[in-house]
């Protein structure tokens, strides 16, 4: 999904945008925004989940719970696994 917006920034944050851009052979500036924001995006606001990730991992967590269902481990165990 993409949302269109005009916006003005100062010299400097052009400057920022063409680095990037030149940086990771992007085709325009709009692109060294978006890839600004994938860079930096995380400290400010989490990014969603997509439905195949989340499809995947419950797949992966069917098939473990399969193989070794009924597989309990001792404390023992678990300190030794942990490196207590």
């Amino acid at each position: 999904m993409t949302t269109s917006l005009r916006m003005e920034v100062d010299e400097y944050t052009n400057r920022v945008l063409g680095v990037i851009k030149e940086k990771f052979g992007l085709g325009n500036k709009s692109q060294a925004l978006d890839k600004f924001a994938d860079i930096y995006g995380d400290d400010f606001v989490e990014k969603e989940v997509k439905e195949e990730y989340i499809e995947e991992v419950l797949a992966i967590i069917r098939d473990h719970k399969k193989k070794h269902n009924k597989r309990k481990m001792t404390l023992k165990e678990l300190d030794k696994l942990s490196g207590v």
